[in-house]
């Protein structure tokens, strides 16, 4: 019988089991959310790390093997910014960077920004 992993409880359960550099880098993510958005909920929300305001989820971010992810939780963001994403790799609903090249803050505060005006309207 193998064992599972055991689901972190919190975003510093979740970071304490990502490689160094990784860690870093989405520790600086969450400091650029926080900092937009003090009064959100830091919670793990499907496996990941996420910050829900009022009650609704607004943005999350992850470690995988060989990528970091950010997910505005709306494929609508994603579109809007398209120009903003151009050397980044995306898909349906995440924003893959690595740590040597990890997203611009300015960017992830309008993306925050862009995401709590979406869930109030």
């Amino acid at each position: 019988m193998t064992s599972r992993k055991a689901k972190p409880k919190t975003i510093d359960e979740y970071l304490a089991g990502v490689k160094a550099d990784y860690r870093e880098a989405l520790e600086k993510l969450r400091q650029t959310i926080r900092a937009v958005v003090p009064n959100a909920e830091e919670c793990i929300s499907y496996w990941i790390p996420a910050f829900r305001l009022n009650g609704r989820l607004l943005v999350g971010f992850g470690a995988w093997a060989n990528h970091c992810s950010f997910y505005p939780m709306s494929s609508t963001m994603l579109r809007k910014f398209q120009r903003d994403m151009k050397n980044f790799q995306t898909s349906k609903g995440t924003l893959r960077f690595s740590p040597d090249k990890p997203l611009p803050a300015r960017f992830v505060k309008k993306l925050v920004q862009a995401r709590i005006a979406e869930n109030r309207g």
